[in-house]
């Protein structure tokens, strides 16, 4: 695990995208896993301008999301669908048939699950999977459990990850209360990872899940067991950890 910590959100962001478009230019037909949600959108808009540059190009990479509230339309403003169209896909060069998010609407959420895991894995696995990290340790959805969830599932969302979410809607009681989301086991098979984190809000939690134990109550605690994990700080983020990581 390579940990980076850089001044502030903007600098977190910069260094993000940079190391998305490095993977990109060794790898142009990349199978990249993505988040949503605010701490990758600043690296998303360093990746449009570089697109639009010239440095980098996604025309030949596959694009595989986390998860997506459930249930909920593709064409609410709110669902990750179109959170992704309006912060990135929308702006590059992107095939947008090579662009695949968890389906919101899925009449069977356990036959969504199975079908999405098998996309993923019939097209050679995710090469670099970008992650953020919930107040409560979640990826992706994985909220803290007794067990890691291995496979993409219909989650029922903790309490903190609403009222943390609350902000992007216009009331707490508009939030969705579930989720399908990339399992703990999906998200292991990724070759590599791109942990964002940012804000002193995150500072206790990264502390958990870094020189913590490996503990499905700190689901992001799990990427300990993984070959490949970058991790990119703010400050404020790496607050807790400064001293152990000198």
């Amino acid at each position: 695990m390579t940990i980076y910590v850089t001044k502030n959100y903007d600098e977190m962001s910069k260094k993000g995208a940079e190391i998305i478009a490095e993977f990109l230019k060794v790898k142009p037909a990349a199978n990249l896993g993505l988040a949503t949600g605010g701490t990758p959108v600043g690296m998303y808009k360093e990746l449009i301008e570089m697109n639009k540059k010239g440095e980098i190009s996604f025309k030949e990479v596959s694009a595989y999301n986390l998860d997506e509230y459930y249930p909920i339309e593709k064409t609410n403003d709110q669902s990750y669908d179109y959170f992704m169209k309006d912060n990135l896909f929308n702006h590059v060069d992107i095939n947008i048939n090579n662009t695949h998010i968890p389906n919101g609407m899925a009449a069977n959420c356990e036959a969504e699950g199975k079908a999405y895991d098998e996309l993923v894995r019939a097209t050679g696995g995710v090469d670099i999977q970008v992650l953020g990290i919930g107040g409560n340790g979640h990826i992706g959805f994985n909220e803290p459990s007794d067990i890691f969830e291995p496979i993409t599932h219909q989650v029922t969302l903790d309490e903190r990850t609403i009222q943390d979410n609350a902000r992007f809607f216009n009331s707490i009681d508009e939030v969705p209360t579930q989720a399908i989301t990339m399992g703990i086991g999906t998200i292991m098979t990724a070759k590599s990872i791109l942990l964002l984190a940012s804000g002193s809000g995150k500072a206790t939690i990264l502390r958990e899940m870094l020189l913590g134990k490996v503990d499905p109550r700190v689901p992001a605690s799990i990427l300990q067991f993984h070959k490949d994990v970058k991790v990119v700080l703010d400050e404020e983020a790496a607050a807790e950890l400064l001293s152990e990581i000198k």
